[in-house]
């Protein structure tokens, strides 16, 4: 999540999409209190878009935020806290300097006080609530017409009536005592325990309909709050007055059990509903875990423990073996394997040796080591993955855009329902009309729900993104995620992509049967050494991991675009390409069948010249990752094209593309050219991914509907793809699209039960059944109903946690 403010374009930045002369645009994340529902997040939504140089506004519900990108010379970050408080709710400027994390860790401790205290609420006021209903059994009974409490007071909720006409008989049985208690005081001791709930257990549902009224809207509060109101205030009345039913051959029946019952429910749902929304951050608050509190620290010989922020860049830290590695920095001495699953997904251990870099909240399984601090607090890996994570959750994918529609004309579409219906039943109903118009009127304003709306798709969103990160994928947001599952086809750029990025000695074919392979190859890295191509290197690596010593070359000289020379514990060293040799009076034609091969499986022949003799072919290539084939292999068979795209030479493409299952290559191309062919394939109709290492790639991921970064080491929370893989395998790319199109799936069937829900149940609510089957819904079902709608959509996006690779 971004804290305080941050640039977002700047004309003098390079790279900058904006021109010179242009306004510079800026972001900030405001916290937002009190919203409930889709409705509350469309409001402030509204305000801030209509806002003085605002740009773009994103409110989220499930995060309690707004982020705004605006234009610091039209407006400021006061006058944008303004703007929501004048919509009625509470808004605040950003602690200054604060973190991703400690943001998210104290969003984690608010979400669990709401859900405790919820859960009190709820658990008291249906102990309440059950009081009510053995108190109100008595009320079922006659009584005189006179005094407080007139005849026949009962319940005027037709489910309630019917349970507790079944149980009355049992209760009088059981309770008889009950049964003699005056019914004037069983009517005070029922007013007094609504009167109680709804001003201690529901208050929050009145004080926030208040304020939203105060500023001309209306939100779910509204509708609970003006639904158990009404049955409130009718019950009061029926209590107090009870003559001004009889007189019109009415029962004074009461609301008093229903209120309670229902005002328990809604805070039972709300209490489930926050208990499952704190689920779908589950994966951040593990990535947070992960960062230890202390590190121990090498300070004036003598190793101390400090906390975590006291850990300075420089500081020499000391790692043993089964602890965490507190922050981000360099092993200097020591060695051993690391585990980095938690950040990249990578199931085995690392090797780390001196100079290896090493990232905070790792565990170290073997080894002890020492290491450099470099990256801390803000800049270290773990804090920047945790950042685009709280982004990419607080992101809005387009398809909210309906819900967000329909949220801002929905609670006065339901009151105005709800006045209709209380108008209709009062004229057309055969009998108690009053009862059964109030009943239906408040049965459509509490099964009215705009919650499931409202959460629907962040809640997908943010399940989506953090199980994405358990499987080593960082994707930036809810449109990255809607985009990525109509993919058509995977442009793959070759090096680093599908290929390690490294040369390395693929083949040795010794001719010199009077030499040893590895002498030969000793001889050869040992002059090697000295060079710094990229082919020389491959050759110093095969024999450093083969464990040779190398010698130290005498008169070594490079020879551009051919090779080097020089000598090595006496013995003359050529090594190069056949133009080389040519220089030296070497024909190597009889080599040709084994150079062609080499040349069409991609690889790059070096000859080996010892004392004038070719002693060696080494073949030297960029070597295919072992999963490449794996990866498309999987996207192939989930449908999709795909092409590799490389500036690399034709008859190197075509080599890689054979071992690895692509069948159409596009090679030779430039930077530009890579843009181009993108293009051209979104001209067909296709819908591209792009997959590069984020560098030399990023015009290209640019282009494309979606850029795939392939991230490694500190360059894994790199801003350079739509989606950066954290490690470099193409397996993830498969496992990106599988999840967001199963994340699209969840989404449109929460907005489908969002909205089925909401179509079906209000006018069942109204009693459009009741003429052909004599069905009315009672409020107090209507309330179970609205509190189960939000968990439902909630529950169903949690399912996107147990879903396994593609």
């Amino acid at each position: 999540m971004t804290t305080g403010i941050e640039n977002q374009t700047d004309a003098n930045r390079p790279g900058s999409s904006v021109a010179p002369g242009e306004r510079s645009s800026r972001q900030i994340v405001l916290p937002v209190t009190g919203m409930t529902c889709a409705a509350c997040q469309a409001r402030v939504q509204r305000a801030l878009a209509a806002a003085p140089g605002v740009r773009d506004a994103n409110v989220n519900v499930m995060l309690s935020n707004a982020t705004v990108e605006f234009d610091p010379a039209a407006t400021t970050p006061a006058e944008l806290v303004e703007a929501v408080r004048a919509t009625g709710y509470g808004a605040e400027l950003p602690a200054a300097g604060r973190a991703a994390m400690a943001e998210q860790e104290a969003q984690d401790e608010a979400q669990e006080r709401d859900f405790r205290e919820l859960r009190g609420k709820a658990l008291v006021s249906g102990a309440l609530g059950l009081v009510a209903m053995l108190l109100s059994m008595p009320l079922m009974a006659p009584l005189s017409t006179t005094g407080l409490g007139g005849t026949g007071h009962g319940s005027a909720d037709p489910l309630m009536g019917w349970v507790m006409g079944r149980l009355s008989p049992a209760v009088e049985a059981a309770l008889p005592w009950l049964y003699q208690i005056d019914h004037r005081i069983i009517l005070a001791a029922l007013l007094a325990a609504t009167v109680t709930v709804m001003g201690w257990a529901g208050r929050h549902f009145y004080t926030r309909a208040w304020a939203a009224f105060r500023h001309h809207s209306a939100d779910m509060n509204t509708l609970i709050a003006v639904g158990t109101g009404a049955a409130f205030l009718y019950s009061v009345v029926a209590t107090v007055a009870p003559g001004l039913f009889l007189s019109r051959g009415l029962v004074p029946d009461v609301y008093y059990e229903a209120v309670i019952i229902i005002i328990a429910l809604i805070l039972m749902g709300n209490a489930l509903e926050a208990r499952a929304k704190r689920q779908t951050s589950a994966a951040l608050r593990q990535l947070i875990a992960l960062q230890p509190k202390t590190a121990r620290v090498l300070r004036a010989g003598a190793e101390i423990d400090l906390p975590i922020e006291q850990v300075v860049a420089g500081d020499t830290v000391v790692v043993r073996p089964g602890e965490h590695v507190s922050v981000d920095g360099e092993v200097i001495a020591g060695a051993s394997a690391v585990d980095e699953s938690m950040l990249t997904g990578e199931s085995l251990p690392v090797e780390k040796r001196a100079g290896s870099p090493v990232y905070g909240g790792t565990i170290n399984r073997s080894g002890a080591f020492q290491l450099r601090a470099t990256s801390l607090g803000a800049d270290s890996v773990l804090a920047r993955i945790v950042k685009l994570m709280r982004d990419a959750q607080g992101s809005r994918a387009p398809i909210q855009r309906l819900a967000d529609r329909i949220s801002g004309v929905f609670v006065p579409a339901v009151l105005s329902l709800a006045i209709a219906t209380f108008v209709a039943w009062y004229l057309l109903a055969p009998e108690a009309p009053l009862v059964r118009a109030v009943a239906a009127a408040v049965a459509v304003l509490i099964i009215a729900c705009p919650c499931a709306m409202g959460l629907a798709v962040p809640t997908a969103v943010m399940v989506a993104t953090g199980k994405a990160a358990e499987f080593g994928i960082l994707i930036k947001g809810g449109e990255a995620l809607e985009r990525a599952q109509a993919v058509t086809v995977v442009v793959l750029d070759k090096t680093g992509t599908v290929t390690e990025g490294r040369p390395a000695v693929t083949d040795v074919v010794l001719l010199d049967q009077t030499r040893s392979e590895a002498e030969v190859l000793r001889l050869a890295a040992s002059l090697e050494r000295r060079s710094e191509h990229p082919l020389a290197e491959a050759v110093v690596a095969r024999a450093t991991q083969a464990g040779l010593a190398l010698s130290e070359p005498e008169g070594f000289k490079a020879m551009t675009g051919q090779g080097a020379v020089g000598m090595v514990d006496g013995v003359a060293v050529v090594i190069g390409n056949a133009v080389m040799m040519a220089e030296y009076g070497l024909e190597v034609g009889e080599l040709a069948p084994v150079t062609d091969r080499f040349t069409a499986d991609g690889k790059t022949p070096l000859y080996v010249n010892l004392n004038g003799t070719i002693a060696a072919l080494f073949a030297v290539a960029d070597p295919v990752k072992p999963t490449s084939g794996e990866a498309i292999a999987r996207l192939r068979a989930m449908g999709l094209d795909v092409v590799l795209l490389t500036g690399d030479h034709p008859g190197t493409a075509a080599a890689i593309a054979r071992q690895v299952g692509v069948e159409r290559v596009i090679a030779g191309v430039r930077p530009e050219g890579k843009v181009a062919e993108i293009a051209r394939l979104q001209e067909s109709g296709q819908v591209v991914a792009m997959v590069g290492d984020g560098v030399n790639d990023a015009p290209a991921l640019a282009k494309a509907d979606v850029g795939i970064a392939m991230g490694t080491g500190t360059d894994i929370a790199r801003d350079a793809g739509d989606v950066t893989l954290m490690r470099g395998d193409l397996r993830s790319v498969a496992e990106a699209i599988h999840l967001s199109r199963r994340t699209m799936r969840t989404m449109k069937q929460n907005l489908f039960w969002a909205f089925i829900y909401n179509v079906v149940g209000i006018p069942v609510a109204a009693g459009v059944l009741y003429p052909a089957f004599g069905v009315l819904l009672s409020p107090i079902l209507a309330s179970a109903a609205m509190a189960l709608s939000s968990v439902s959509v909630v529950t169903n996006s949690l399912r996107l946690r147990r879903l396994r690779t593609a």
